[in-house]
């Protein structure tokens, strides 16, 4: 096992601290890092994908999960796969597809692992159809505060408190997934233009059955009536007599898309309100106002942040912020006074996307709930940014809605317990379980968690 001190950030390369990162290769060893933790404590770390501060543990310990990274088995009659948790979700899909299988929920990446994507509990498109990461999760292999490896299964407080848990019940060490069938490895997708959020709302609330993939992406520099236009995308798994007859015999396979214009990753990667409101627009006008039935590699269509898998690092002072919240079903008003706020204030918010969630799952701390979802991001050094996202938060809370702590790197923690109700069944079951504190975060700390 290699030991090193590091810096350490989330995604948004925003708050480095300095820990000590183990890298077990065996179970035993991740056992050894955990008793050998120092006074902060640790938390274990996937592939920093995490937004904010939820796998940085400042003073402390992170255990790096990237090489207990093997698929133990794959049924392919049952449909599951148990692997460890440094797997990434990519090597998932390289191994499945061309079994038949698919992971059956990913966020815009695959560039996360398993350990990760579960304590995170992510969620893709399909949420109104699928749920998000946890409710696929058959069992998983956790290490807890004492060294004890326990079996984990769903219907059991110790899950609920996991799944979505940011790592802070103990290492999750393996799990096993049920899948999805699939014929091929391309997508059916209809996409359509709207002129604004009233039919941005209204298309994605009009998706049914035959499309259980469904988001926008919403241009919030539009001002006016056209604040809130959007590229509203919706899909599904394409079946092979879909495919021209030529095309059938290599139908299954795991390939990268094809990378995106420049129009679509510029935004993320410059802060000017000028620029990014002219490139934003740009890639509005360039989308079909109609355009059905089109075939896509299913790489291209559910991980289109990989055609770019560094943009990142593209220079940006002070990193950036990942702002994510979901409200009700009834919540649209909140949605439209958010995108009115962002619009009025000029703000060079880029790649925002709204999505329709359906019914929660079981995690306590789990982000989805039904209703409406809205993400954007914004440069960190944005004058007035913390005010204005203070102001924001407070409007959510007020909404009965919630902020994602998975992206979060600033939200104040006296607002956690209106947005997250299982909030003291959470620190109670860790009271319990770890009463020395023995898994700890920067996010833990900051939110009391």
């Amino acid at each position: 096992m290699s030991v090193d001190t590091v810096s350490l950030t989330g995604w948004g390369r925003t708050s480095p601290t300095t820990a000590l990162r183990f890298r077990p290769r065996t179970y035993e060893e991740a056992v050894v890092a955990v008793r050998g933790r120092g006074p902060r404590g640790v938390v274990a770390r996937g592939l920093g994908r995490a937004h904010g501060d939820a796998a940085q543990n400042g003073g402390g310990s992170v255990i790096d999960m990237t090489a207990l990274d093997r698929i133990r088995s794959v049924d392919a009659v049952a449909g599951t796969v148990v692997c460890d948790a440094g797997v990434s979700l990519h090597r998932l899909m390289e191994t499945l597809l061309p079994l038949g299988w698919s992971v059956p929920v990913t966020p815009a990446t695959a560039r996360v692992t398993v350990g990760g994507a579960i304590g995170a509990d992510v969620h893709g498109g399909n949420h109104r159809a699928s749920g998000s990461f946890g409710r696929h999760v058959r069992s998983l292999e956790l290490l807890t505060a004492g060294g004890e490896v326990r079996t984990v299964l769903p219907g059991t407080d110790l899950f609920d408190a996991t799944v979505g848990g940011l790592g802070l019940t103990g290492v999750v060490l393996s799990a096993t997934l049920g899948l999805r069938p699939v014929s091929t490895a391309l997508m059916v997708v209809d996409t359509a233009r709207t002129a604004g959020l009233d039919e941005t709302l209204a298309r994605l609330a009009a998706c049914g059955e035959r499309t259980p993939y469904a988001s926008a992406w919403v241009d919030l520099t539009a001002p006016g009536r056209a604040a809130g236009r959007a590229v509203v995308t919706r899909g599904a798994h394409a079946p092979l007599d879909a495919l021209p007859a030529h095309a059938r015999r290599t139908t299954l396979g795991f390939r990268p898309g094809r990378r995106p214009t420049g129009a679509a990753l510029l935004p993320e990667g410059l802060a000017g309100r000028t620029v990014t409101g002219l490139l934003n627009g740009l890639r509005h006008r360039r989308a079909p106002v109609v355009r059905i039935g089109e075939l896509q590699r299913i790489s291209a269509f559910l991980h289109p942040l990989d055609a770019a898998p560094r943009w990142n690092r593209v220079p940006r002072r002070g990193g950036f912020l990942q702002y994510q919240f979901a409200v009700g079903q009834d919540g649209e008003e909140t949605l439209h006074r958010v995108v009115r706020r962002l619009t009025l204030r000029r703000c060079p918010a880029f790649h925002g996307v709204l999505e329709r969630f359906g019914d929660a799952g079981p995690g306590w701390l789990s982000f989805p709930t039904p209703g409406w979802a809205l993400s954007f991001g914004l440069p960190a050094g944005l004058p007035g940014l913390p005010r204005l996202l203070d102001r924001l938060d407070e409007e959510v809370a007020a909404a009965g809605g919630r902020v994602c702590l998975a992206k979060d790197a600033r939200l104040r923690p006296e607002l956690v317990e209106a947005m997250y109700p299982r909030l003291a069944d959470f620190r109670a079951l860790r009271g319990q379980l770890d009463p020395t504190g023995a898994f700890r975060s920067d996010l833990a700390r900051r939110l009391a968690l």
